[in-house]
């Protein structure tokens, strides 16, 4: 049965960039501080999903993904690791 997943066994491709670009934020961004961010900005996202997407434990889905673009100032394609054209 197919599932799907990333070679690595991940549930999203866009995880780890997730959690190095809320890392990169200064001064430091904690998984709550995102979740209220994306709250504020009408995506009903919580600690605990954000815990999990960053695991790639959770899917993300395409409103969740430009929400995140939006939130960081980068693109889409740059969170699912696509070259930059």
């Amino acid at each position: 049965m197919y599932k799907n997943r990333s070679i690595d066994g991940k549930l999203n491709v866009c995880g780890s960039k997730i959690a190095s670009l809320r890392k990169m934020v200064r001064p430091r961004m904690s998984q709550r501080m995102l979740a209220d961010r994306l709250q504020l900005a009408g995506l009903d996202l919580d600690k605990n999903a954000i815990s999990k997407i960053e695991a790639g434990q959770r899917f993300v889905t395409d409103i969740e993904l430009n929400a995140f673009a939006r939130l960081f100032g980068v693109s889409v394609d740059e969170l699912l690791g696509f070259p930059e054209t």
